[in-house]
């Protein structure tokens, strides 16, 4: 699958983001996405595999199951803690990966919000007609992996293989969905105010 090429990740300030102050209609055709990318040694497998035990955790739960919720949770406090390498700590990878989220918004898809974290990837977007999720993440992947590994010149897997994502059922969930996004920062301990994180849509409000 030939993959896009975004802007050149030495660039501080990315592509103009165009959904700025948009707000989705819930009763349209296109779907609402909450997404959440880690890299692939963020949470290491064994340790989610230990907790889906531990919790008798099974496929297909349904998505307010306790043991699902309990799970989710745990996988947030690993990744906020900021284990592995956290290469998206360095401006120039938290850059790159920015500008690939930013490239199609309005195109591919609505980048409704975002948050770049040191070791994981927080967005919320709108989907459009003949645009599967799947396709649009694996455009992201594949090309900030190659990049990524070329700027700090390693190879090897970068992102984890799977994603999580979550339909957005209503309003009151989307706006729970986007400050989740953009205090994740300031839950992780990285930043005082939301606006501060240089790499999310939070800082994107405060300089309209």
């Amino acid at each position: 699958m030939a993959v896009s090429r975004p802007p050149e990740p030495d660039r501080v300030l990315p592509k103009p983001w165009h959904s700025r102050g948009y707000l989705p209609h819930f009763d349209g055709p296109f779907l609402l996405q909450s997404l959440t990318l880690r890299l692939y040694d963020a949470v290491p497998d064994s340790r989610v595999q230990a907790w889906k035990s531990e919790l008798a955790w099974a496929e297909n739960l349904p998505a307010m199951d306790p043991r699902d919720i309990e799970l989710r949770k745990r996988i947030a406090r690993y990744e906020d803690a900021g284990h592995g390498n956290c290469w998206l700590r360095d401006d120039r990878i938290a850059s790159l990966v920015e500008n690939a989220l930013l490239h199609f918004d309005g195109e591919r898809y609505r980048l409704i919000a975002w948050c770049v974290m040191p070791n994981h990837v927080h967005g919320l977007i709108e989907t459009r007609e003949n645009r599967p999720l799947a396709s649009i993440i694996h455009s992201w992947k594949s090309f900030t992996a190659h990049s990524a590994n070329q700027i700090l010149d390693r190879s090897g897997d970068f992102w984890f293989r799977e994603y999580f994502d979550r339909f957005v059922r209503d309003e009151r969930h989307f706006r729970s969905a986007v400050a989740y996004i953009e205090e994740n920062p300031v839950k992780a301990g990285l930043a005082r105010l939301r606006e501060e994180w240089r790499w999310s849509s939070a800082w994107w409000k405060r300089i309209e």
